[in-house]
């Protein structure tokens, strides 16, 4: 398969997945909560971090349905984090993935409630017995994303970013804060799902190691790809506000770098994430692909 027609495959696996895990949540869910988690999660994205999980995976010799449970959590933990950042105390933005945001859609409180919701979804999703049969290996996982997910990941490069609008320009400017920042905003999120495959598969440290680092460089691309459109592209042709970043005076590669240098650094970030994938060969050519798919992207 090419690199879009497994990222097709993988997307549509996963959405199925995730159907079936939110039309299977218990009655005492209050409707209007299910309603909008529905919306926070179906029907859009693409889907990347659970491609990697699944294509990390199939290094190893696991069929998709074997990591389609990890998959999903990931997507799920995403998806949540993208519903708190729209919020008016965050990025206080109003489209997403081309429609409106949950807290537009619904309201601020829900949307808070279902970004709450969606992360503890995930974790039970990932500690059911359909994740991995072997409860060691659903700790390791659980462990591993929630250190993604927590203080010293995600949620705690957000608060570094909010904080960045209120820095002196030199600190927001400052290559290795921006790094910082990014590193556990986007990139332990992305690392994680690089490494999960391994994981599941109960694959050497040497393995683990060297994914988790091609996740991290991906997912400096990533980023350094999303600072870019932010400043060249559209709300219509990216699926959400753009021209934000260098209003706000957020922390961010272009900032740091000026265009030409933030181009320069990625190029040389997608020589880096190509260079950790050496030791599996030409089993890892779709991942390959994927440093070129994420660094030219245009939504």
């Amino acid at each position: 398969m090419t690199l879009s027609q497994q990222l097709r495959s993988h997307a549509e696996a996963v959405e199925d997945r995730l159907q079936h895990i939110l039309n299977s949540l218990p009655s005492e869910v209050p409707g209007r909560l299910a309603d909008a988690m529905r919306y926070a999660v179906l029907g859009g994205g693409k889907r990347f971090r659970p491609f990697l999980v699944l294509e990390s995976a199939r290094l190893f010799g696991l069929a998709s349905n074997k990591a389609l449970a990890t998959a999903a959590a990931v997507e799920l933990v995403h998806c949540y984090s993208l519903v708190h950042d729209d919020l008016p105390a965050m990025d206080d933005d109003e489209l997403r993935r081309g429609r409106p945001t949950v807290h537009i859609a619904f309201d601020e409180a829900t949307a808070i409630l279902t970004g709450d919701a969606l992360l503890t979804l995930a974790f039970q999703v990932l500690a059911g017995a359909e994740t991995h049969p072997d409860p060691i290996v659903r700790g390791e996982l659980t462990l591993g994303l929630a250190r993604a997910a927590g203080a010293a990941g995600m949620v705690g490069g957000q608060q570094l970013d909010l904080e960045a609008e209120r820095l002196p320009r030199q600190t927001t400017h400052d290559l290795q804060h921006v790094r910082r920042i990014q590193r556990m905003k986007t990139g332990a999120l992305i690392a994680f799902s690089a490494e999960a495959g391994a994981i599941l598969a109960s694959a050497p440290i040497e393995d683990r190691v060297a994914l988790a680092n091609y996740g991290q460089a991906l997912g400096a691309a990533f980023q350094m790809a999303d600072d870019l459109l932010d400043v060249e592209g559209t709300a219509e042709t990216v699926g959400k506000s753009t021209g934000k970043d260098a209003a706000a005076g957020k922390a961010t590669y272009v900032a740091a770098l000026g265009i030409e240098g933030a181009r320069e650094r990625l190029r040389e970030l997608e020589a880096e994430a190509q260079s950790h994938l050496n030791r599996f060969g030409t089993r890892a050519e779709i991942l390959r692909q994927a440093v070129a798919y994420a660094a030219t992207r245009t939504r």
